[in-house]
């Protein structure tokens, strides 16, 4: 059967997101309306609505767009890519929580997504299959590494991936602590110490 109703434009999922992505770089989550963007993308407010629901539907889409950006690259050196991500990973939580000017240890946007995607089941959903999604491609790296006798033949990828991701999010989410380049090595050097293979 022949899908009803118009193709969606992807052209103005585009304009819309960058738009949002914009507003909520620009003064937070508190100042992302849909009506504004819709206005600023010249896109009638139902054609939004009906797309996003609701603001937190459409932060959570500017997200996923965000971190589609973000390649995971394979080397050969696991403890180069390891840190080159959570780099990255690091860069784009502080990305969100600094979100319309905000200083300090506070978790700002980031905080504001996770209750998003406890306050609506589907967006909880996506979110987690977004994650699957990402961490499939992290997964598939540390196994060729495992594979190639870099780490230990009994490694365990997805617990070694929660230590290294988890910890990211801990410091924003939780204790406020900076997160950058220079802590991302410590911690996949801490990490790595029991996981690569002797020789």
């Amino acid at each position: 059967m022949a899908p009803r109703g118009r193709p969606r434009d992807t052209q103005v999922d585009e304009r819309v997101l960058r738009i949002a992505a914009a507003l909520i770089f620009e003064r937070g989550y508190a100042g992302l309306s849909i009506d504004e963007v819709a206005e600023r993308a010249g896109v009638a407010k139902t054609t939004l609505y009906r797309r996003w629901p609701t603001k937190d539907h459409l932060a959570v889409a500017v997200v996923a767009r965000l971190q589609a950006d973000d390649e995971i690259t394979d080397t050969g050196d696991i403890r180069t890519d390891l840190v080159d991500y959570m780099d990255k990973i690091a860069a784009g939580l502080n990305r969100m929580r600094a979100a319309g000017g905000r200083e300090g240890p506070s978790a700002g946007a980031v905080g504001e997504l996770v209750a998003a995607a406890a306050r609506h089941e589907d967006i909880g959903r996506m979110t987690r299959q977004q994650y699957v999604e990402r961490n499939t491609i992290a997964l598939a790296l540390i196994e060729r590494a495992r594979v190639r006798g870099e780490l230990r033949a009994d490694l365990d990828a997805e617990a070694l991936f929660d230590q290294l991701a988890g910890a990211l999010y801990y410091r924003v989410m939780i204790t406020g602590a900076p997160v950058d380049r220079a802590y991302a090595e410590r911690l996949v050097s801490s990490a790595l110490e029991g996981s690569l293979a002797c020789h």
